[in-house]
Parts: C-alpha cells; sequence; structure tokens
C-alpha cells in the first residue's frame, strides 16, 4: 500500500526537495533584506520580510505546478502570469499598509520598496534564479545601508533647520 499516497501525497513537477530548498532560499534572502530594515527601525524587519519572500516564492511555485498540472490535462486554460500579479498586488497592499504620513512628513515608503523587493526576490528564487535572487537581495541592502548616508544627512539638516527656527 502506498502511504503517502494515503496522506494525500502529490508528485510534483519539480522534484519537492527543490522546492524546499527554493523556500529556504527565498527565507534567507528576505532576511537579508530584513536585517538591515531591522537595524534600522524600520516599520517591517526581519520576520515580515523574511514570510514575504517565502510566501512569494510558495505562490510562485505552486502557480507553476498549477500550470504544468492543466498542462498534462489539455481541457484546461491556466495562465501563471495571473498568479504573479496576484501575489505582487498582495504584496503591494501590504506595503501600502507599511506607509504612512504624519504632518507634512511621509514615512515608511523605504519600508514598502523593501518588502516589495522581498516579494520579488521570493519570486526570482521561485523561478530558480538562484543568482539574480541573490544580487539583487545583496543591491537592495547596499542600496538601503549605503544611501542611508544621504538621507541622515538630509534629515539631520532640516531637523537642525527646525530648531533654529524655535
Amino acid at each position: 500500500m502506498d502511504w503517502a499516497g494515503t496522506l494525500g501525497y502529490v508528485e510534483t513537477h519539480t522534484p519537492q526537495h527543490i522546492i524546499l530548498i527554493r523556500l529556504l532560499i527565498a527565507a534567507i534572502l528576505g532576511a537579508l533584506i530584513g536585517w538591515e530594515r531591522e537595524t534600522t527601525n524600520g516599520q517591517a524587519g526581519l520576520r515580515t520580510h523574511i514570510l514575504i519572500a517565502t510566501a512569494a516564492a510558495l505562490f510562485t511555485t505552486l502557480t507553476f505546478e498549477i500550470f504544468h498540472l492543466a498542462d498534462v490535462h489539455a481541457d484546461a486554460n491556466s495562465d501563471p502570469i495571473r498568479a504573479i500579479e496576484a501575489v505582487t498586488a498582495g504584496i503591494a497592499f501590504l506595503g501600502a499598509g507599511a506607509i504612512f504620513q504624519s504632518r507634512g512628513s511621509i514615512r515608511g515608503l523605504t519600508t514598502g520598496a523593501g518588502m516589495w523587493l522581498a516579494g520579488a526576490v521570493g519570486i526570482a528564487v521561485a523561478l530558480g534564479h538562484y543568482g539574480i535572487a541573490l544580487a539583487v537581495a545583496v543591491f537592495a541592502v547596499l542600496v538601503l545601508a549605503a544611501l542611508r548616508v544621504f538621507t541622515d544627512n538630509r534629515t539631520n539638516t532640516a531637523v537642525e533647520a527646525n530648531a533654529s527656527k524655535r
């Protein structure tokens, strides 16, 4: 008796150990981006970015598994791009929730963008583009960390200008 089949195990187009490796890589790269946000007190940090990257990778993987399953059953019409669009829309919704306005200043734009990027990294990993995903995650951390110097200087100058007006 096939015990795995009785538990509902389904063969996948992509071997399941590869899927798990991709999910792990997405989590690690999401953590890389989230770590930078965490160290700068961003609204969404390590855990959020890990979950977004992993969820995006899982949704993408499932999309292509469904696509291959539909391909086997020729009467089905599937379009994996729709699922990718849904994933990006969901992440954009989360990112928009991280953005807020208070007294003429907007906060959370960088956090929202980082969340969206973490989702894109998860999608790239799910498609097997590990090198691209790694390069983008490292680039994101470099941009966030290196360019913070310029935004911190601008923020400090604005704070000093407001203090001198008082």
